[in-house]
């Protein structure tokens, strides 16, 4: 028997063919209880699971289930200004210096050394904090205090599970806000307060600029999900990458014979509807879970780098420092290992952020007031919203969807060309930066579902707690 959990309105429902991947996720003998549909839920080209669903599993681990690259994530960091310190001159100085310090495309980002990147991958965010000489104050509101691993491996345990030339690549990389889909920075008011108690907790006031950043892990966590699993590499370079670290890879934990075999079984579930497994217990598993938590701690670490640009750029255009606060970090693509329906699972999140209320935030110093922050993005001219967990949210694994999602069709009004995108823009007041590349046109409004009746569906099955409403200001994208 299939059971899927739609948290959604039945007008929102999914089109067929997205129908079809849930029912197979919930069909799979290794699936716990049911699969969650988010309210966002959407196809995504290429994948076998939509984006908006979370899995359960009893004893494996299922990586087709989630999308490309580890801890893709967003992170709303506060500003001391308010929506009148700032002129639109001055905003626009600040943006025309972030399209240079914070490239959406380049092939050499923030430099880091060997040393930092295996300590990045051994403890997490702490070890670029480190060698950024910056204070450790954003790792409290940063998800697990950015690291995936709750005993960090050895060297050698990473070197076992990661080839040299991923970390090669990770030494340079840093700092890139993506171009991939819709990775975006953005400089948002905060327009109204929803929560006073909760925005209170979070140190967050009406009329606040705040920064919210999307991005991911980027090539190293790319390689490193092509290196252990069934996906096509999407582009010429990564397949060219991921077969050099192939061939180049030395392990004392996995030999040749272990990864031909691996190898020859991702090529085999590439065209299968079945989902590829991994035994976490095997060999197998524990480098998959190794290289998944040391690529999915450079989610936090590019957002932190990110921040780090952010701030001496703030400092570079008006001549002055001013304190940035993390309010929240917070990964929405990962599997870990967590605690549903009174059993030890395997939880895969794809487009869903952990979204814990009070009760299992006891050990937060702020969070165990609010509950775990969570953002619904919008799309770059309409609202997002920060909301908080809520400790009845069993349904979805306490989980919150981390957008609006694609739309099922699109309007007559949407947008075709650049042109019109930032006429598009203009008018809702909203300035575009970079945006050079073809896809931006897809991020407009149109494209997507309504943010709020998004929240609309949070509210009413009790998934999460609207705290503040944060209206687009300026946009930096690919």
């Amino acid at each position: 028997m299939l059971n899927i959990k739609y948290h959604l309105y039945p007008k929102m429902m999914p089109d067929r063919p997205t129908q079809l991947q849930l029912e197979n996720a919930a069909k799979d003998p290794d699936a716990f209880h049911h699969v969650a549909a988010m309210p966002d839920v959407h196809p995504k080209i290429g994948r076998k699971c939509p984006t908006g669903t979370i899995l359960a599993s009893k004893n494996r681990i299922l990586p087709q289930v989630m999308d490309t690259a580890p801890n893709c994530g967003m992170r709303l960091i506060a500003t001391p200004w308010s929506h009148n310190d700032l002129s639109a001159k001055q905003i626009d100085q600040l943006f025309q210096a972030l399209v240079k310090t914070i490239p959406t495309r380049a092939y050499i980002g923030s430099l880091i050394d060997k040393k930092t990147a295996l300590g990045i991958c051994r403890y997490g965010v702490k070890s670029l904090l480190d060698y950024l000489k910056v204070d450790h104050s954003e790792l409290v509101n940063t998800y697990k205090n950015g690291n995936f691993f709750s005993e960090p491996p050895s060297e050698k345990a990473i070197l076992n599970a990661v080839p040299k030339i991923f970390l090669f690549f990770a030494t340079f990389r840093l700092g890139i806000q993506g171009e991939a889909g819709n990775h975006f920075l953005d400089l948002m008011r905060i327009q109204d307060i929803l929560d006073p108690n909760k925005a209170k907790a979070l140190d967050l006031k009406k009329d606040q600029l705040v920064f919210l950043s999307h991005t991911g892990s980027g090539v190293f966590g790319q390689y490193a999900s092509y290196f252990f699993t069934p996906k096509k590499e999407e582009h010429l370079s990564m397949k060219i990458i991921t077969n050099l670290g192939r061939f180049t890879f030395n392990s004392d934990l996995l030999s040749r014979e272990q990864m031909k075999k691996l190898q020859q079984k991702v090529k085999v579930y590439r065209e299968k509807t079945q989902f590829f497994k991994i035994n976490p217990k095997t060999k197998v598993g524990q480098a998959y879970l190794i290289s998944h938590r040391a690529s999915a701690n450079y989610g936090f670490a590019n957002r932190t780098m990110i921040m780090h640009n952010l701030s001496q750029t703030i400092a570079q255009v008006f001549n002055q420092k001013h304190k940035l606060k993390v309010v929240c970090d917070i990964p929405h693509v990962f599997v870990d290992q967590e605690e549903h329906y009174n059993r030890q699972v395997w939880l895969h999140r794809n487009g869903a952020t952990p979204g814990f209320g009070p009760t299992r935030m006891s050990h937060h110093p702020i969070f165990s007031q609010t509950g775990q922050p969570g953002i619904l993005a919008g799309s770059m001219n309409t609202p997002s919203y920060l909301v908080c967990g809520l400790n009845q949210n069993h349904s979805t694994f306490y989980s919150i969807n981390h957008g609006a999602g694609r739309a099922k069709s699109v309007s007559q009004a949407a947008p075709k060309t650049k042109r019109e995108l930032l006429n598009s823009m203009r008018s809702s007041q909203v300035k575009l930066y970079n945006a050079k590349s073809k896809g931006v046109i897809k991020q407009a409004s149109q494209y997507y579902k309504d943010i709020d009746e998004i929240l609309k569906v949070n509210r009413d099955f009790q998934i999460s707690k609207p705290v503040a409403k944060l209206q687009p200001i300026a946009v930096l994208m690919a």
